[in-house]
């Protein structure tokens, strides 16, 4: 969004309305926001009164049309019961109470005037809020009631693409799981190919993923490989099409995850080390290119260029190029310094502030710790 959309200069009209942020979430700095706004995935918008109050919180990304209509219903007053229910809820699912922020917005959907032009992002966050809370089962079957009240707008896209990872998610041992796969993934075909609803680059990657990931769930060899190469050329397009290195560079973490799916990692060098000479204070490349050399198992370029990730990454981001460093070292044999590793990871993760602080990312690499003989 930072490059495609905030850009946009129809959005100069609100320069006297709101007081733009962006708040970088791995900076210490701002662990006391992120303690007070939990921020559960990138991109979330949050818009805040005067006295810091949640009035609209949307997690995805999002079209200049899409911010635009989020924004102007922020301006106006939630006078209706609806409106009410609905604030209540983005300020439950704000402060990570997913489950009652579930209740309410569904009291919201439930009682919502015909033609609320709310309905169609309560039914976005409502899913998002249920499948952050495990509920699978019911983000799914709700998704499916949800869809033919959404159909042929934007917030259908989000409302088929969740609720068929919901139904991925469903344990396999459920008699109605690949029901709803199926029923889900024809609606998100449905929206990938409707050409009247407009979506991001990004955004139809994403339901690139969610319908590789569903021919992945049915066991499709054949279908996801023909999948993954459509996006890979999807990709490759809409990245030569950018205007600006920022631009070109939105789709690298998309691109490399295709090549790599392809077990083409080699691909990905080029357009990474391009990254790394536009960006070079930014640990993303480096880190991808890690990434990209440990599949090709050349271990010590891999560990050469994590060494480089790790030098400028900071924040909680920095356990994930720990975790990678130590995968390496495993690959390459090495499972002292694997060990050392993650030693390194559990010390670090330790020391961020509460707000960054994962005790539950802290018991997993103690877990792996353990586990690695």
């Amino acid at each position: 969004m930072r490059a495609y959309v905030y850009t946009d200069k129809s959005l100069e009209r609100y320069a006297g309305r709101f007081v733009w942020l962006s708040v970088n979430t791995e900076a210490a700095a701002n662990a006391a926001f992120l303690r007070k706004y939990p921020i559960p995935a990138l991109p979330t918008l949050l818009v805040l009164d005067a006295d810091g109050k949640v009035r609209t919180r949307y997690v995805g990304g999002a079209t200049v049309p899409q911010l635009s209509k989020l924004l102007d219903d922020a301006s106006a007053k939630a006078t209706s019961p609806t409106d009410k229910l609905l604030l209540e809820a983005d300020r439950l699912a704000a402060d990570g109470k997913h489950e009652e922020a579930v209740k309410s917005y569904e009291k919201a959907l439930a009682g919502a005037p015909k033609g609320w032009r709310k309905f169609g992002r309560t039914a976005e966050s409502m899913l998002f809020s249920m499948s952050m809370a495990d509920q699978n089962e019911p983000c799914a079957t709700r998704a499916m009631e949800l869809y033919p009240r959404v159909k042929g707008t934007s917030s259908a896209a989000t409302v088929a693409a969740t609720g068929l990872g919901c139904a991925i998610s469903v344990d396999e041992k459920n008699a109605k799981r690949m029901e709803w796969i199926a029923t889900l993934e024809k609606e998100t075909r449905e929206v990938f190919d409707d050409p009247k609803i407009v979506l991001s680059g990004d955004d139809r990657s994403g339901l690139y993923i969610s319908l590789i990931d569903a021919r992945d769930a049915v066991k499709d060899e054949a279908g996801a490989r023909a999948l993954k190469e459509q996006w890979v050329a999807f990709l490759e397009k809409v990245a030569s099409e950018a205007k600006t290195p920022e631009q070109r560079a939105v789709y690298d973490s998309h691109r490399l995850s295709a090549y790599l799916d392809l077990g083409t990692p080699e691909k990905a060098i080029p357009m990474l080390e391009q990254s790394a000479r536009d960006f070079p204070t930014d640990y993303n490349p480096p880190a991808r290119l890690a990434l990209a050399y440990k599949a090709m198992k050349e271990y010590d370029k891999a560990l050469e260029a994590n060494e480089r990730a790790l030098v400028k990454v900071y924040g909680p981001r920095k356990l994930s190029v720990f975790t990678t460093r130590a995968d390496i070292f495993m690959e390459k044999g090495d499972k002292e310094a694997a060990k050392a590793t993650i030693a390194l990871a559990i010390e670090y993760a330790k020391s961020l502030p509460e707000g960054q602080r994962n005790e539950r990312r802290i018991a997993s690499l103690e877990k792996r710790l353990q586990s690695i003989q």
